[in-house]
């Protein structure tokens, strides 16, 4: 199960499968719902000239998905050398120990316990495997072990839930929190801003071409939502529950326990900072 719900709001499109930029490619899993839109993304990334190749989040524990990555990977002549995760939510990292089975990789995570081998992730780390540079970019807030990934060479970033390809992500309470959300997405603005970096690969939804105006909209709709939480509670409105229905009475009521967490996230976050 993921948190990374489909609210309202831009940007929108389909889902994606096959070749998004000259080093990245998607094998879309056979998990679509409300809560994971199409289904989840699993990249394989590669130097088009190398043989080998890394796969982020391999995805739910499916066989028929995990296999067909694989098989993806050896129609286009690479063998798969590493597994690596954005977070640990089911839909993106479930599969990960049977994958690392099947490719007989390494997992590398943030969370220590999903890792399988002796290397993590963290901040300032990169990724070299044939020849590919894949630079880690910490970005909690949907879940406190969230990473993005930025691929220099296709001026990309792969955001697992951070940003999605369609509709707004939530900060999955109390895991995930506002503060640090809103930070990442600055620092992945920044990336817009002082690396070039044009196109978001998210790890659900279609590919993104105007990564800064998809994060100047996330920022911009979650200013809103505050907004919104913070108008209810002073209209009396203090519970999250009570705060849903308020502010997201536009959603449709089977992601209002999504909403909720987000809500707690907000009203944390308002507290924290002496607004409520």
């Amino acid at each position: 199960m993921t948190y990374a719900a489909s609210l309202p709001g831009q940007p929108r499109g389909g889902a994606i499968e096959g070749p998004a930029t000259a080093r990245a490619v998607c094998v879309l899993a056979p998990n679509p719902s409300p809560m994971t839109l199409d289904g989840t993304n699993t990249w394989i990334v590669s130097e088009p000239d190398s043989d080998v190749a890394v796969v982020i989040d391999p995805g739910p524990l499916d066989e028929s998905h995990l296999t067909g990555v694989v098989a993806a990977a050896e129609r286009a002549g690479k063998r798969i050398a590493l597994t690596l995760l954005t977070h640990g939510h089911p839909d993106h990292a479930e599969g990960a120990a049977r994958f690392a089975e099947l490719t007989r990789t390494n997992v590398r995570a943030l969370d220590p316990a999903l890792r399988l081998g002796d290397e993590g992730l963290g901040a300032g780390d990169v990724i070299t495997t044939g020849g590919l540079e894949l630079r880690v970019v910490p970005t909690p807030g949907h879940t406190a072990d969230s990473l993005s990934f930025h691929l220099p060479a296709d001026a990309a970033v792969l955001t697992g839930d951070t940003v999605l390809g369609r509709g707004t992500t939530v900060v999955a309470h109390p895991d995930g929190r506002l503060g640090d959300y809103l930070d990442s997405l600055r620092r992945l603005r920044s990336l817009t801003v002082d690396d070039g970096v044009n196109a978001v690969l998210p790890g659900h939804g279609p590919v993104l071409n105007d990564a800064r105006g998809v994060i100047e909209f996330y920022l911009a709709h979650r200013a809103s939502r505050l907004a919104q939480v913070e108008t209810a509670v002073e209209n009396g409105y203090r519970t999250a529950p009570e705060v849903v229905a308020q502010v997201y009475g536009d959603v449709d009521r089977s992601l209002w326990p999504a909403a909720e967490l987000s809500v707690r996230a907000q009203l944390d976050y308002l507290a924290e900072h002496g607004l409520i």
